[in-house]
């Protein structure tokens, strides 16, 4: 493979465009288009779907991108090991936006102070987008909200998830059908209200939809509706109403560590799981 071709293939994912991707790779946008090109050509696949400027992976540029970076990355420690000049060591971290995001942000903050030789990028998402991101090579080191036991991990902690709503007016009884607030599809939190109620013969509708936990926070104080959250996201304006709804299924909180990351990324990793190992109780 030609790591020139596969340099400018990850730089296009990475930039999200080929007019940025030649500006990160000092050249030109046509000459990196030129290359994606015989890169698909060498491959005998397409490795882009282009709509207007933007472009996303197909199927097999998502298959490419993990062997791609592991790739890059195993050719910079040929050249550190052979030369005995040690590079800097890029670890990427994922993190849910409702778990402790300031204190694992303070935490990855400190490691980094404390690790001249690595550099830290962090990413906060919704899990599904971050177990994606892990699959591709894109992490690291990922937190995820799952199924309980879905696959290889570091470390995994039950949640208990509880049914919430607004302490205003939270006298009166669940309208019908019940007003979801929610993460948006393809949360494990929304599967498992949709599903609960669904079981239970409930009507249900989204009543509010927002991919930052402050915002449902918000919408459940403003008495928007109800959600099925990790019993950590419970504020003072907020109750639980697991009596009137009926029960759901366990998640779980998975650790998950990339098999191809470095000595750095591994050190991160087990800084991140005592930090959840004292914080979950």
């Amino acid at each position: 493979m030609d790591l020139d071709l596969l340099h400018s293939f990850v730089s296009v994912v990475d930039a999200g465009g080929f007019t940025r991707a030649g500006e990160r790779v000092h050249r030109t946008q046509s000459t990196v288009s030129q290359q994606i090109r015989k890169l698909e050509s060498d491959l005998g696949c397409a490795l882009f779907r282009r709509i207007g400027r933007q472009v996303d992976l197909t199927e097999d540029g998502e298959r490419l991108l993990g062997y791609a970076r592991r790739m890059l990355a195993l050719s910079t420690e040929i050249r550190e090991t052979v030369s005995g000049k040690p590079g800097v060591e890029i670890v990427r971290l994922g993190v849910p936006d409702d778990f402790a995001v300031s204190q694992l942000t303070a935490l990855a903050a400190d490691f980094a102070a404390s690790h001249p030789r690595a550099r830290i990028a962090m990413r906060c998402d919704l899990s599904v987008q971050l177990g994606r991101a892990l699959d591709r090579g894109e992490l690291d080191v990922a937190l995820v909200k799952r199924e309980p036991g879905a696959g290889a991990c570091l470390a995994a902690w039950p949640e208990r998830l509880r049914w919430l709503r607004g302490r205003q007016g939270s006298d009166r009884p669940l309208p019908d059908p019940i007003p979801l607030v929610a993460f948006p599809q393809g949360c494990v939190y929304r599967n498992r209200a949709i599903h609960a109620l669904e079981s239970a013969g409930r009507r249900w509708r989204i009543a509010y939809e927002s991919p930052n936990i402050h915002g449902l926070q918000a919408a459940l104080e403003g008495g928007l509706g109800i959600a099925l959250l990790a019993e950590r996201c419970m504020t003072p304006g907020t109750q639980g109403c697991d009596d009137l709804l009926p029960p759901p299924a366990p998640g779980e909180l998975a650790l998950c560590l990339n098999p191809m990351a470095g000595a750095a990324a591994r050190e991160l990793a087990q800084a991140v799981r005592q930090f959840c190992r004292d914080a979950i109780k």
